[in-house]
């Protein structure tokens, strides 16, 4: 492989192993707030010790994703030195308010949180919580205007002297609709995977009949934030497949494998044929569902690859503008289907466990415990499916990946940082499964409650 390709495996590596992290970081953040809050207006111990368990877990998962995300800035200048100067001015902008706003504000009021529990008075500290996870949000607001600026590219021109694109309307920046679009979408499915992770590890208990207080609320609080989170998916999802098509029609093609035009366009659950998808021997359809995702109506046409791939020379000259089909084709599939497995798994949960019933199947709780890896699965699918998608461009219709690698970094370079950090990132992944494991099974602190309102119980981890 030359140094495009291994650029390429490494940040995409890199980049769905952080992505691991963030959903948890931001869903479980505010998960622990409801639950502090809960417990600073009822005075419940049982709420205090579900904040502190599930709070200890937030903070595991919240530096592991502090480290992981670093790598990922030093990757523009390292591996992508020609995409950074092009793109500088305004891929910079975002990011810099993500680290000098949201980023300080997140971290700041995070550590109040962590050393104020016998310090400070019961609703200051609680509104510490609350500001560390819309510093969580706001993070992720910001990051998702630079790479929906990749996706759609707006506010700016590029200068002919200097071969660099230029900040013109940051607001348009701020406010791109496939930001905003993306934004309801990623924060949904980062509530998504919280839900998921409090129902596992609330089964997990519960199954062994351990401090049924805290961890029998836990398990179907979890259930009913997937279930609505995931219905909040379907309908963020729905609207951001209208704006992708009429954005990047050739990624919703890609996403079907529909190399000719077709109105009404039906939806393959699965396909048997040539792994590009152009040769069909058998599948299962869902008719019509294709043209009712991308265009609102179960009638509408959606254009097929070849048709773009025409269109496309057309505009930007000879080469190849179709995305790797396979990969578009299954990411897209993987990603709504652990998700709705997600949600069917958190409906049976809620179910077997109405009025105060423990269900004895073996497999029901096997399922329920296995729930925490559907959302992760799902993130990763959805993030590897935009960004192939978009390909060959790093910057949609402007700037082409391949002339955005390092043109003085060669091949041995980016294989030595290659295998570094795959490394690196494998021992972390031991470390974090370690700690989350470790502390998940020790189960939720006993606590002693103080009478004085403003003097609250150490809480020390």
């Amino acid at each position: 492989m030359d140094a495009l390709d291994l650029a390429r495996w490494q940040f995409g590596i890199t980049t769905v192993y952080h992505f691991i992290f963030v959903p948890i970081t931001i869903g479980l953040s505010a998960l622990v707030a409801g639950l502090q809050t809960a417990w600073v207006r009822t005075g419940k111990p049982e709420y205090l010790r579900a904040t502190k368990f599930w709070g200890k877990l937030f903070l595991i998962n919240f530096a592991m994703g502090v480290v992981t995300g670093i790598v990922q800035e030093f990757q523009f200048g390292m591996n992508w030195s020609a995409y950074s100067r092009f793109v500088g001015d305004i891929f910079g902008a975002p990011l810099a308010i993500e680290g000098l706003l949201a980023f300080f504000l997140e971290s700041t009021f995070l550590g109040l949180w962590i050393f104020g529990w016998d310090r400070l008075p019961k609703r200051v500290h609680l509104a510490t919580i609350w500001l560390a996870s819309i510093g969580t949000m706001l993070s992720a607001y910001f990051i998702l205007a630079a790479n929906s600026w990749m996706q759609h590219p707006v506010g700016y021109r590029v200068n002919a002297d200097t071969g660099r694109a230029e900040l013109t309307d940051f607001p348009a920046v701020l406010t791109n609709s496939t930001a905003v679009v993306t934004f309801a979408h990623t924060i949904t499915a980062c509530f998504l995977t919280a839900g998921a992770l409090m129902l596992a590890v609330s089964a997990w208990h519960v199954r062994r009949r351990n401090q049924a207080g805290v961890f029998r609320p836990g398990l179907r609080l979890g259930a009913w934030v997937v279930i609505v989170a995931g219905i909040g998916i379907l309908v963020t999802g729905d609207i951001q497949a209208r704006v992708m098509t009429e954005q990047q029609p050739m990624k919703m093609a890609a996403a079907e494998a529909l190399y000719q035009n077709s109105g009404p366009a039906s939806f393959s659950v699965f396909t048997i044929g040539t792994l590009d998808g152009r040769e069909e021997v058998a599948s299962v359809r869902i008719p019509s569902l294709l043209s009712l995702m991308a265009t609102g109506s179960p009638d509408g046409e959606v254009e097929g690859i070849d048709d773009l791939q025409r269109a496309a020379v057309e505009k930007y000259g000879e080469g190849d503008y179709v995305p790797y089909v396979p990969v578009t084709y299954w990411s897209f599939r993987l990603m709504i289907g652990f998700g709705v497995l997600a949600m069917l798994i958190a409906a049976l949960a809620l179910w077997t466990t109405r009025k105060g019933r423990t269900p004895t199947n073996r497999w029901l709780w096997v399922a329920a415990v296995s729930t925490v890896a559907m959302p992760l699965l799902a993130n990763s699918f959805g993030w590897i499916f935009t960004e192939m998608g978009r390909q060959p461009w790093t910057v949609f219709g402007v700037f082409r990946t391949a002339d955005s690698v390092s043109p003085t970094v060669g091949a041995p370079t980016v294989a030595t940082s290659l295998i570094v950090l795959t490394v690196l990132y494998g021992v972390l992944a031991v470390i974090e499964v370690g700690l989350f494991v470790r502390y998940a099974r020790a189960g939720a602190p006993e606590v002693e409650q103080k009478d004085d309102d403003d003097q609250q119980l150490a809480f020390a981890y």
